[in-house]
Formats: C-alpha cells, structure tokens, sequence
C-alpha cells in the first residue's frame, strides 16, 4: 500500500510510537509485505528466523523487535510487538469506511455495464464498461474491475485476508489494506471468493474464467486466459502464471506458483511449486503420467 504522500522516518515513528534508527528526514512511501516489498516501503518481522530476509530485503524501513545493526541505505524502527504497529499503519493510512449506500456515491461504474439488483458496491470501486453484475454479488472497497466483466450472483470480492497471529489470549488479525483487480474479459462463476492484499493486490489477470465456488487468497495473482473449475481453492501469495488449466477440487498450498500452461487435473494438492507445460495429479503433486503409473503398478502389486 503506498501512502497519500511521501512520510518522514520521524513522522512514521511518531504514528506507531516506535523508536527509530537512522536520519529523521528518511523518506518512506508505504508499506507492504515481505514478497511485494518495494523500495521506499516498511517491512515488518518478529521473528528471528527472518531477521536477515527482512534486513536484506527491498524495503527501506524496517519494523523490527531487536536492536540490530542498521543496514547500510536503510532505517530501523524498533518495537516491542512489530504486528501490532504494523496495523496501526494500516489503521493510519486506510481506515474502515462505513458505507451509507447499496452503491457508494464514490463507485465509478462505466458505460453500458448492468448492475442487477441486490448488488452490493463498496467505496471507490470502479468497474469499466460494458460488465453485467448478477444479484448479490458483494464488491467491497477499493475493488477495481475492467471492461466486459461478468461477476454471477453471490461472488464476494474483497473479504479480508486469512492472516493471525498466535498469541496467548488468541489470534489477532492482521489487518487487511490491499486491494482485488480483475483485468478485461473475465467470467467469474456463483458464489466464488476472492479475498483482498494484505498490503497488496490480489490480481484475475485478463481473459481467466472462473467457475462457481472457487477460493482465492490474499496476494495471490492469476495470470491471463487461465480456466479454473468448481471448489478450487487456491491459498495466499500464490502465482499462476498465463494460461494454466486448473480443474475441480484442487487445493493449493501458499506461496506457491504454478507454470504457465501447466495442467493440474481434479482433486490435486498443489503442495510445491510446479513448472510449466506439463500435466499433474495427485497428492503429493506428481506429474500426472509418472502418477499414473504409479497407480497402476500399485493395483497390479495388490491382485498378487
């Protein structure tokens, strides 16, 4: 998320009460999460595990609960609990925004797009032109669409991010700031998810079709001319490159990508990043011939 305005190191610490290392004119732009962090941004990290991966990152500002040596280039700010200051980041820059309208007066809708009734269209979305929006289909703030969009009833666009922390008391939410894009001619089905960035975009790249009742994660991004089939989940941070054939019931793991033009065939665990233009089934992931095979000569080992 980058911020209205370029911010002080000072006046970032001042928001978030925090300590900080380095020139008090430091320029900061926005924050974001470790795997989209650019530079000018805050990257927050609580655990020493990934200390160095957040020290040596692009960020510029580092939100950290250690002293430590101040990369050369970088800033610090230092936190007993770097989660929770984090969000107040969020809070600061993007605060909730109730709505007063079925359709906020800030949505900007296009030319000749249909909105069925029961439709639900947060703050600042924009939609192009010439989308139909079926009813009860739900679009939350900041969701920007494309032209020739088709959305069926009772998708949801822009639900927060499935993000915790721990803690003795319970799980405390990280607070979602991020956006959804669906790029021109997209089709998505009935009662699909698709959950908001925590700091950045959750992307539908241009021409994917979504069946009904598919899961998309925070951050994930979805290339172009993808087809993805009914009770597909696809978890977080994850990329799916162009023209990827994903059929019904897969589940993927976070983080993960799937190759251009690979094909995941149904009820597949996508547990590991795959490479393009190949087919793949099973779970563990496996290529689908070797799978098959392996299947085979599994049954011929069990009629001895």
């Amino acid at each position: 998320m980058k911020f209205p305005k370029t911010y002080t190191l000072k006046e970032i610490a001042e928001i978030t009460n925090t300590k900080f290392v380095g020139d008090a004119n430091f320029p900061v732009n926005g924050i974001n999460e470790i795997h989209v962090v650019e530079k000018g941004d805050v990257v927050f990290v609580d655990h020493p595990k990934y200390y160095d991966k957040a020290l040596q990152s692009d960020a510029t500002v580092v939100l950290i609960n250690k002293e430590v040596a101040c990369p050369q280039g970088k800033a610090l700010l230092i936190s007993d609990d770097p989660f929770r200051d984090f969000n107040k980041l969020s809070n600061y820059f993007k605060p909730f925004e109730k709505a007063v309208n079925t359709i906020s007066d800030s949505a900007e809708i296009g030319k000749n797009t249909v909105i069925q009734p029961n439709v639900f269209i947060g703050n600042h979305v924009k939609i192009g032109d010439n989308c139909l929006i079926h009813p009860n289909v739900v679009i939350y703030d900041n969701t920007i669409i494309g032209n020739n969009v088709t959305i069926h009833a009772g998708t949801i666009l822009g639900a927060d991010a499935f993000y915790y922390k721990n803690r003795p008391t319970g799980f405390d939410k990280l607070i979602s700031s991020g956006r959804v894009i669906i790029k021109d001619n997209v089709d998505i089905g009935a009662a699909c998810t698709i959950d908001k960035g925590v700091t950045g975009d959750t992307t539908i790249g241009e021409g994917t079709k979504l069946d009904n009742q598919i899961q998309i994660g925070h951050d994930t991004v979805i290339g172009k001319k993808c087809l993805i089939a009914s009770q597909t989940g696809i978890a977080g941070c994850c990329v799916v490159e162009d023209e990827v054939t994903i059929w019904g019931q897969v589940g993927t793991n976070s983080g993960i990508t799937i190759g251009e033009k690979a094909i995941i065939l149904g009820q597949t665990g996508v547990t590991k990043s795959v490479k393009g233009n190949k087919s793949y089934f099973g779970t563990p992931i496996t290529e689908s011939r070797q799978k098959l095979k392996e299947l085979a000569t599994l049954k011929r080992l069990t009629k001895k």
